[in-house]
C-alpha cells in the first residue's frame, strides 16, 4: 500500500504537504513535520535497507529535499513512499541555489539536504551552504548514517586509530604522483575515492611510491557486487589488469611502518632507481626518506649519484643508437 500522494504548495513560501507519510514493511507511518532549518540527512551508498528510520522521518517531515541528481533521491523515496518536493543542489546550481535556500529557511521552511549516496559535505558543496545557514542564524541538524569512507575503513582490516581522507586524487598522472608524494609522509590509514577508468593508473602509481604497505580495494560497497581486496599494495597493483573495473572504488592504504628498521643500501638503491625513472630527485628523496629509515642528507646524496648514472647511461645508449 503506499501513501496518499502529498499536494505541494508552489508558491514563494515554504511546501505545505497534506500529509507527511512514508513507508515501511507495508504500513503506512505518519511523520511528525520536521522543525525549521537545515537537516543533514545521510542515504544509503548502494543498499537502500541501509536508510535509519530517523532518516525517513525526516525526509518525510520536511519541506523541500535538496539533492544532487533528484533522478537518484526519487529512487529512494518512492522505495519508501515519501512524496516529497526535490529540487537540485549540485555544483554547477550551487551559487543560484543557496540564495532561494536561504530565502525559505527564512521563511521557517524545514529543508533536507542529501546527496547521491553518503553522508552529505563529503566530497560535494554542501559545505558552502552550511556554512551561509550558519552565518544566517538558521539551525543546522545532522542526520548520521551510511558512509563509503568509515564502511571502508571498517573491512580494510587496516589500523583505524587515525585516518586521513583525500577524497579524489588529480586525474593527471605527474599531478597525481606528487600528491601521493605527499601523502606518503602522513603517519596514518589514508583514504581515497577513485573511479573505474583511473584505478590501474592510480594502483601503479601507488606501487611506485606507496609499494610496502598493506592496503585494501573496496568496489560497490554495500551493493550486490561488492569486492574487497586486501594485501600489500605493490601485490595489488600487480594484479591490476585483472581487476574488475566497473563500479565505485575506495582505496584504503595503511600508515607507514615503523622507521626502527632501516633499508638496506641495495635496496635504497633500487626504490630510488625506479623513482627517479618517474618523479623528480626532490620527490624520490622524499619517498625513500619515508620508508628507508635512512637519513635525508645520506639520501639525497645518493639520489644525486644515481640521477648522475641513469643520465649517463641514457647518453650512451643514444649514442650507440
Amino acid at each position: 500500500m503506499r501513501p496518499k500522494p502529498a499536494s505541494i504548495n508552489t508558491s514563494d513560501g515554504p511546501a505545505d504537504p497534506v500529509s507527511r507519510t512514508f513507508s515501511l514493511g507495508g504500513h503506512v507511518l505518519t511523520a511528525p513535520k520536521a522543525v525549521p532549518g537545515l537537516h543533514l540527512v545521510a542515504t544509503p551508498i548502494g543498499n537502500l535497507g541501509d536508510i535509519t528510520i530517523r532518516a525517513l522521518e525526516t525526509l518525510a517531515g520536511v519541506d523541500i529535499i535538496a539533492c544532487e541528481d533528484t533522478r537518484m533521491t526519487r529512487r529512494l523515496t518512492e522505495r519508501y513512499g515519501i512524496s516529497a518536493l526535490l529540487k537540485p543542489y549540485h555544483e554547477h546550481n550551487a551559487a543560484q541555489a543557496r540564495p532561494v535556500i536561504l530565502q525559505k529557511l527564512a521563511q521557517g521552511a524545514s529543508i533536507a539536504l542529501v546527496s547521491d549516496a553518503g553522508t552529505p559535505l563529503i566530497s560535494d558543496p554542501g559545505f558552502k551552504l552550511v556554512r551561509e545557514v550558519c552565518a544566517a542564524g538558521h539551525a543546522v541538524i545532522a542526520l548520521p548514517g551510511p558512509s563509503s569512507v568509515l564502511a571502508a575503513l571498517c573491512v580494510a582490516a587496516l589500523p583505524t586509530d587515525r585516518f586521513f581522507f583525500e577524497g579524489f586524487l588529480p586525474s593527471r598522472g605527474t599531478a597525481r604522483r606528487a600528491r601521493l608524494n605527499e601523502l606518503s609522509r602522513i603517519d596514518a590509514t589514508l583514504v581515497m575515492f577513485d573511479s573505474g577508468n583511473r584505478v590501474q593508473d592510480t594502483l601503479a602509481d601507488l606501487a611506485g611510491i606507496m609499494g610496502t604497505r598493506d592496503a585494501a580495494i573496496c568496489r560497490e560497497m554495500t551493493k550486490l557486487h561488492e569486492e574487497i581486496l586486501r594485501g600489500p599494495v605493490s601485490e595489488l597493483a600487480a594484479k591490476a589488469d585483472t581487476l574488475e573495473t566497473r563500479g565505485e572504488f575506495v582505496l584504503v592504504i595503511g600508515p607507514p611502518a615503523a622507521r626502527a628498521s632501516v633499508m638496506t643500501e641495495e635496496a635504497l638503491d633500487d626504490m630510488l632507481r625506479g623513482s627517479l625513472q618517474r618523479d623528480s630527485v626532490k620527490d624520490a628523496v622524499a619517498h625513500a626518506v619515508e620508508l628507508s629509515g635512512r637519513p635525508r642528507r645520506e639520501i639525497y646524496a645518493r639520489a644525486l649519484e644515481l640521477a648522475k648514472e641513469m643520465q649517463q647511461q641514457a647518453t650512451d645508449d643514444d649514442g650507440e643508437n
